[in-house]
């Protein structure tokens, strides 16, 4: 807390348990704008005391949106961080782990704890002596690189203009629920309607396309050529990119909804899921790839998280080992460690600072991740993928 403000705002002492209740400041941090600082009592404090300064603690914990976890590299138990980690990855709040060294030889116990405290790989992390202001450059630094605000949002359709049509083709199959459309469908809808633009929804039927049934190609023929003013775009379920990419004039722009809400739940960060779905290219036999997926629909028939996009990987790579993440947890510290490569759905049933949450994890281990819709893109050729991710503007 001091070494941020620059004055003692804090009391501090070597003596445990010297906090005793909640320390609340305000500060102005450049890159970052006006910001609360929070510093709580510590959570190993034995007694009725201590148990109270741990509630009070916890409590602040739901309050905040980024915990900087002070550890003593010194320490030789670490059940607090331990509970503080799991109670904040819980919460789906950002972490930056802040070794504050008390000794310069520290530093060497560093790797020792990672093995000890396994979910440590997957936080970025800063080491620093608390007392020396040399280093708060550096803390703020580092706050600004890894915190994302969570005010932060990215447009769900940035290319959408007034008065344009945009085709939203949706592939209803066994899974799809009865009486509503999934929640990407109806929220690019919800957005084109909300910008003066026109959605005009189209079914296609899969099966037949694939089959080359010419009464499918002609019905979608028929469809595009209804249009007295040709639509702008085309947003597409991402297991119909086979069809799509062949189908949809090159005048019209193409994308999907899974690209769409990977961009939007991420805050804009697709480039990072283009990047990474080149990893590819240099798996090999024996590699592991987890395909994490938000929610937990029933799963039947030709599923594209379980059945399409495993299919794929092993016909590619022959050999590699394809595992799943279901829900809303996802593998930390250690477990991840274990992975080449993460393919991801579009996020939509998480929220954006858990999203950020797994994106931080990965980062700060090096795992490259990537998403249903790129993925499917990208396996149909490089031009494919560029075409789709174009409307973003990337290339």
């Amino acid at each position: 807390m001091n070494l941020i403000t620059q004055q003692e705002t804090s009391i501090v002492d070597p003596t445990p348990g010297t906090t005793a209740d909640t320390k609340i400041t305000l500060a102005e941090i450049h890159g970052l704008g006006p910001v609360k600082l929070i510093d709580t009592a510590g959570f190993d404090e034995q007694g009725g005391l201590g148990e109270k300064k741990r509630g009070k603690s916890l409590n602040t914990l739901k309050e905040c949106d980024l915990v900087l976890l002070v550890i003593d590299p010194s320490t030789h138990e670490f059940e607090t961080e331990n509970q503080i980690i799991n109670e904040t990855m819980e919460l789906g709040k950002q972490l930056i782990i802040v070794y504050n060294l008390f000794r310069p030889y520290d530093i060497s116990l560093i790797d020792d704890i990672k093995t000890l405290v396994s979910s440590l790989p997957a936080f970025p992390m800063i080491i620093l002596s608390a007392v020396d202001h040399e280093f708060r450059q550096n803390l703020l630094l580092t706050i600004i690189d890894y915190y994302i605000p969570r005010n932060f949002k990215a447009p769900l359709l940035p290319f959408v203009e007034e008065g344009e049509f945009y085709i939203l083709n949706i592939p209803m199959d066994e899974e799809t629920p009865p009486g509503r459309y999934l929640r990407p469908q109806a929220m690019a809808e919800e957005y084109i309607t909300r910008n003066w633009a026109f959605p005009v929804s189209y079914r296609m039927n899969l099966t037949k396309a694939r089959s080359g049934d010419p009464a499918e190609r002609e019905r979608w023929n028929n469809f595009i050529g209804s249009f007295i003013r040709k639509p702008k775009a085309v947003i597409t379920d991402s297991q119909a990119m086979d069809i799509m990419k062949d189908w949809v004039s090159l005048d019209l722009a193409l994308t999907t909804f899974s690209i769409m809400m990977i961009n939007y739940m991420s805050r804009g960060r697709l480039k990072e899921f283009v990047d990474g779905v080149r990893v590819i290219n240099s798996l090999v036999a024996g590699d592991h790839i987890l395909i994490a997926e938000a929610c937990n629909h029933s799963r039947i028939a030709e599923d594209i998280g379980t059945v399409q996009i495993p299919n794929h990987l092993k016909k590619l790579r022959p050999g590699v080992i394809v595992d799943h993440a279901f829900g809303r947890e996802l593998f930390n510290g250690s477990e991840i460690l274990n992975y080449k490569l993460v393919v991801h759905c579009g996020g939509c049933m998480i929220s954006n600072q858990q999203m950020a949450a797994r994106l931080r994890n990965l980062n700060a281990t090096g795992i490259p991740i990537t998403n249903y819709g790129i993925f499917l893109s990208y396996i149909q050729g490089e031009r494919t993928l560029d075409r789709v991710v174009k409307p973003w503007t990337l290339e």
